[in-house]
């Protein structure tokens, strides 16, 4: 089965958390290969996988000779001619750290130049996340930056789901919203959010009212395994079993979701 996921959120909600969880839950399924993309800028995705801080991974972008090679561009100059189509398909198994079933690819971001620059590394990031969406029948979990500026529309059509992950509390709508509208710009069809770090029946109200024009796709409760392990920079719950049930019911839901488009 493929399924291409983009979780979204304002900092602080516990989006890359959600990523990680729902990525290994997906992969201890074993139907598919399982690509998780940190394209946040402050990339931290790899400890929520458990990938040892000992295996440092170097962002795509910052692959000085791959973008020259791939691209044609000279390293360290602006301007000039460079491929817009440039050869990705062996990007994620060359430069992808792999844990229990999840290969992690860091993106990185663009260091030079406006949102919408045309520049070999921006190409590169562009080229990479097309292959990944359209071209390759692997589940890929993407943790986005607060909205959706990786994606683009030619690959809006095949993002099976935006999640937008929110906390309890009136400040969630602001951010909601806006990354909605960042998703329907694109064509994102399904966009449903995913209450976090909920403790009781009141939180999860306070988010249905304060949302009620979303379609909620589910709760996830607070733990404090999650916050200890948060707070000490490895990811929380060692063993996919340990993982709640409440995560594996939601990765049903979007897996569910997928069979029935």
């Amino acid at each position: 089965m493929s399924l291409k996921i983009a979780i979204g959120g304002k900092g602080g909600v516990g989006k890359t958390t959600v990523t990680s969880l729902l990525a290994r839950c997906l992969a201890a399924n074993k139907k598919n290969q399982v690509i998780a993309i940190d394209a946040d800028p402050v990339a931290n995705l790899a400890a929520g996988l458990g990938i040892p801080e000992d295996q440092p991974i170097t962002p795509i972008s910052e692959l000085k000779e791959l973008i020259a090679e791939r691209t044609g561009a000279q390293p360290g100059t602006m301007g000039g001619f460079f491929t817009l189509n440039p050869k990705v398909d062996d990007i994620p198994e060359r430069f992808s750290l792999e844990r229990d079933g999840v290969k992690l690819l860091v993106m990185g971001t663009v260091q030079s130049g406006g949102s919408g620059c045309i520049c070999p590394e921006s190409t590169i990031l562009k080229a990479l996340m097309n292959h990944l969406v359209l071209y390759r029948d692997d589940i890929v979990v993407m943790d986005m930056e607060a909205g959706v500026e990786h994606l683009g529309r030619a690959t809006s059509s095949s993002v099976d789901a935006l999640v937008i992950v929110v906390n309890p509390g009136a400040r969630s709508r602001v951010a909601a919203e806006r990354i909605r509208k960042l998703g329907r710009d694109i064509g994102i069809k399904n966009i449903l959010v995913l209450g976090n770090r909920v403790k009781n029946e009141e939180d999860e109200k306070l988010i249905r009212d304060s949302l009620d024009d979303f379609e909620i796709l589910g709760f996830l409760p607070e733990d404090q395994e999650i916050v200890d392990a948060d707070r000490s920079g490895i990811r929380p719950f060692e063993s996919v079993d340990e993982i709640p049930q409440a995560v594996f019911d939601i990765v049903s839901k979007l897996e569910n979701m997928k069979n029935k488009s």
